[in-house]
């Protein structure tokens, strides 16, 4: 994983990159506006796929962007800025070719390992300066195997790197270095408890997992809210016990597996647990989408009367 590990730092950094150099010009400006995201977007993947092709050249990827969006859809100043970027960070030259090559690597490929990519989740908090992830899983004949999460908003923007590594989950410096072993935390007294949900009111629905939460005795838990796939490397790492995503009331979105492969291997790995509303496994196997409601990922501790809860909200 080391390679991809050094990508996902690279791309973190052209995030912040974009952050610094065209957010405030982007809301600053009139008529034909910046896109921040589609910059960071492209950019982010590009970086990984790049690697992936250099080290992994046999395996399939799944991934948000692809180099016709890029060609179609992307402004010629902004192709620029997103070539310039790429050239600053990875301290070389980039081609349109090579860029639009990168995005497109591993797709509609089939391969025993299939690589899948979030260039940037969370892209309201991207927006906003809140918390957002750079995230790479890894799925071994459809299953989930493996997990990279770059969170540059963790612990107040000092930054981490959530990997895992022969079977655990470890976190170190976001810029560079080593990491340590983390693992699920071992907090079992419902007073102690800690959960998280998404920011953003349209990604789930809050009402019911606040009922789901009362009926499984766990009404009164402390309460984070973050964007991204950060919530799952919390759970991963002992900073919260429990992360569930309900779907509102009368909802048929379906889920991106890019949205949640290495969350969930992180939490895995870890030594948690991560089920479908029922119970059961998520499956990663159907192509780019979930065919899972929702999810709960917890450090496995009250995990079942969780899920009896959520069925009894499900069921109303």
């Amino acid at each position: 994983m080391q390679p991809i590990i050094a990508a996902a730092r690279d791309a973190a950094q052209l995030c912040r990159l974009v952050q610094e150099q065209y957010l405030v010009a982007s809301a600053k400006a009139s008529g034909a506006q910046t896109e921040p995201v589609t910059i960071a977007d492209y950019g982010s993947q590009a970086i990984i796929c790049r690697a992936l092709q250099a080290h992994y050249p046999q395996d399939a990827v799944v991934a948000e962007e692809s180099g016709e969006q890029f060609l179609q859809l992307v402004a010629d100043e902004q192709r620029e800025q997103v070539l310039s970027l790429l050239s600053q960070v990875l301290r070389e030259p980039v081609s349109q070719d090579e860029l639009v090559a990168w995005l497109d690597f591993g797709v509609d490929r089939l391969a025993a390992r299939t690589w899948v990519i979030d260039p940037i989740d969370g892209t309201k908090g991207f927006l906003a300066r809140r918390h957002y992830v750079v995230a790479v899983g890894l799925l071994r004949a459809g299953q989930v195997s493996e997990g990279i999460v770059a969170a540059p908003g963790y612990r107040d923007g000092a930054g981490a790197l959530f990997y895992t590594r022969e079977g655990a989950t470890w976190r170190a410096p976001l810029a560079a270095g080593d990491g340590h072993r983390v693992t699920v935390s071992q907090r079992h007294r419902v007073e102690d408890y800690i959960a998280v949900q998404s920011y953003e009111r349209y990604h789930a629905s809050k009402s019911r997992m606040a009922r789901a939460r009362e009926y499984a005795g766990l009404g009164d838990v402390r309460l984070l809210e973050l964007d991204s796939m950060e919530k799952y490397a919390l759970v991963a790492g002992g900073d919260a016990d429990l992360y569930m995503r309900l779907p509102r009331e009368g909802s048929a979105y379906a889920h991106k597996i890019w949205d949640h492969a290495a969350g969930v291997a992180l939490v895995q790995n870890a030594g948690g647990t991560v089920t479908d509303l029922d119970g059961g496994p998520l499956d990663f196997s159907q192509g780019e989408t979930l065919p899972n409601a929702g999810l709960i990922a917890s450090n496995g501790a009250h995990h079942q009367r969780v899920v009896e809860a959520v069925q009894r909200v499900m069921a109303e």
